[in-house]
């Protein structure tokens, strides 16, 4: 799991802008028809980061690279940008979650770019917000999954732990994941098992359990983590209560076909996690604005 006050790594963000200013753009520099055309070089302004909805704020802190590689690529000054939130903010519609000021060339150019990251970073946080107060009191987490936006998967896993969530694993190479093709591939979730121990020793391994036989047979194989998946409620009430008797310390997740509705209904069963995959995979974007005030300076023609 990855601590929730992990920061996004620089030198991602940089990457990633980079990549969605090209979109933009076009090939470095690029070039931004409209913008250009209508406001000098010289121009300069301010402009409010601006929530259009109620919700949670992530990516706030993309902003600051957009506009400075947006100026880099323009040859004019880095506009500065006071963040008024920090990400993980419950913010209401009309609050300002940043104010930006410089050249306006840059704040126009930059302002998809920033709004797309943020706002789809704010709309993953505030989904999740609404999972981890369901289960408030319960003591058990939600989880995001891989099913991530290609390229935005590090921003969508931040989002979720400013939204209040946990992440389970970042990809397939640092947590193995024995599911039921593993098991068919190896033979039996034992064999499994003992195939990732041998080729990866220093990997933790979880195993997905359809039944109580599988759940068993995993526990008895030492697996400490368990996918209980699509269980009806009293199976998975059954299933956590035989694991809790038969060993200690088996950290267990409910997964598959999960809603709000039954969040506490599953999580008072006893597990640990309710793993959800439409925290990343089908998450509304929170609506935000960047709204240029009226008024420039030192504009020539």
């Amino acid at each position: 799991m990855i601590a929730p006050t992990a920061a996004l790594d620089p030198a991602w963000i940089a990457r990633t802008v980079a990549v969605a200013l090209d979109e933009d753009l076009g090939p470095e520099p690029g070039r931004d028809v409209t913008t250009q055309a209508t406001i000098p070089p010289d121009a300069t302004g301010a402009a409010d980061l601006v929530a259009r909805q109620d919700g949670v704020v992530a990516g706030l802190v993309v902003v600051p690279e957009v506009v400075a590689q947006v100026a880099g690529r323009l040859g004019l000054p880095v506009p500065t940008v006071d963040q008024r939130v920090p990400d993980g903010t419950r913010v209401a519609r009309g609050d300002v979650l940043a104010v930006l000021r410089g050249p306006v060339q840059v704040l126009l150019v930059a302002e998809r770019t920033l709004l797309n990251l943020a706002s789809r970073a704010s709309g993953v946080a505030t989904h999740t917000r609404r999972w981890a107060d369901a289960l408030d009191g319960t003591g058990a987490q939600v989880l995001d999954t891989r099913k991530t936006t290609p390229g935005l998967r590090a921003l969508e896993k931040y989002a979720v732990r400013c939204g209040g969530g946990t992440n389970k694993r970042m990809g397939l190479f640092d947590v193995a994941m024995v599911k039921d093709n593993h098991v068919v591939a190896a033979g039996s979730v034992s064999a499994a098992i003992a195939a990732v121990r041998e080729r990866f020793p220093d990997v933790t391994v979880q195993v997905e359990a359809d039944t109580l036989d599988q759940a068993l047979e995993a526990v008895a194989a030492g697996a400490r983590f368990l996918l209980l998946d699509n269980m009806a409620t009293p199976l998975l009430a059954q299933v956590v209560a035989a694991v809790r008797a038969t060993a200690d310390g088996v950290e267990l997740e409910a997964t598959g076909n999960l809603t709000l509705d039954r969040a506490r209904e599953v999580a008072q069963t006893g597990v640990d996690y309710l793993s959800v995959g439409g925290l990343t995979h089908s998450s509304p974007i929170l609506d935000l604005a960047l709204d240029l005030s009226p008024g420039l300076t030192g504009a020539r023609r």
